[in-house]
C-alpha cells in the first residue's frame, strides 16, 4: 500500500507540475497588454525576451517573475503532494518535477503545445535543487550578458554550466547521488539547449541579434 501510494502521489505531482509549466505568462501578459498572441510577433517564441523587445520592460518583468515563480511553485506542491501521500521524498523527486514543470512550459496543454525555451522555470526550478548552484549559473549568464550582449548564447552557456556546476558541488558535497544528479541535470540542460537549435544556427551563422535590438 505504501508503494502504491508513493507512485500515485508522483504521478499527480508530476500532472501538476506539467499544468502549472503549461501556464505560460508571456501568452497571459501580452493577451493583457496587447490583445494579441507573442508568439505572431518578434521571434514567435513565447518567452521573456520576446515579450521584452515586442512590448517593452513593464510587461517582461511581469512574465520573468511569473515564469521564474512557477518552478518553484510546483515543487513547493510537489513536496505538499508526494510528502502527504507518499509519506516521504525520493531522492529524485525535484528532478521529476523539474522535467515535467519544463515540458510544460516548452510543450504547453493549453497553448496549443508551442510556448517557451525554459530558461526562467528552469531557473526558479534550480533554486529550489540547490541554492549553489543557481548562483553559479546566474552569474555564468550575466558575464555572458554583459560581455556579448546576446540573451540566448548567455542562456545555453548557464545550461551548460548546469550539470558541470551540478557535478563538481555533489563530489565536494560527498552525495551519495551524484551520478543520479549529473545525469538529471543533463537532461535539464538538454532540453533548454534543444529549444534553443533555432538560436544556434543563427549564432553559427553571426546573424543572432544582440540585446537591445528589436526583431522586426
Amino acid at each position: 500500500m505504501e508503494t502504491l501510494l508513493l507512485c500515485v502521489s508522483l504521478l499527480i505531482s508530476a500532472f501538476v507540475a506539467y499544468l502549472i509549466g503549461s501556464i505560460n505568462f508571456a501568452i497571459i501578459v501580452t493577451r493583457l497588454f496587447a490583445k494579441k498572441d507573442i508568439r505572431d510577433f518578434g521571434s514567435g517564441n513565447a518567452g521573456m525576451t520576446n515579450v521584452l523587445r515586442t512590448l517593452g520592460a513593464g510587461p517582461a518583468a511581469l512574465v520573468t517573475v511569473g515564469d521564474f515563480c512557477k518552478g518553484l511553485l510546483a515543487v513547493l506542491f510537489g513536496h505538499l503532494i508526494i510528502g502527504y501521500l507518499g509519506g516521504g521524498l525520493p531522492f529524485f523527486t525535484d528532478y521529476m518535477i523539474a522535467l515535467f514543470v519544463m515540458l510544460g512550459h516548452c510543450f504547453p496543454v493549453f497553448y496549443g503545445f508551442k510556448g517557451g525555451k525554459g530558461i526562467l522555470v528552469s531557473a526558479g526550478v534550480i533554486l529550489a535543487l540547490d541554492w549553489r548552484v543557481f548562483l553559479i549559473i546566474l552569474g555564468v549568464f550575466l558575464v555572458v550578458v554583459a560581455i556579448r550582449r546576446i540573451v540566448s548564447l548567455a542562456s545555453i552557456s548557464a545550461a551548460v554550466a548546469f550539470p558541470i556546476a551540478t557535478l563538481v558541488l555533489a563530489l565536494i558535497d560527498g552525495s551519495p547521488y551524484v551520478l543520479w544528479d549529473t545525469l538529471f541535470s543533463v537532461v535539464l540542460s538538454a532540453i533548454v539547449i534543444f529549444m534553443h537549435r533555432a538560436n544556434i544556427k543563427r549564432l553559427l551563422n553571426g546573424t543572432e541579434k544582440p540585446f537591445g535590438k528589436k526583431k522586426k
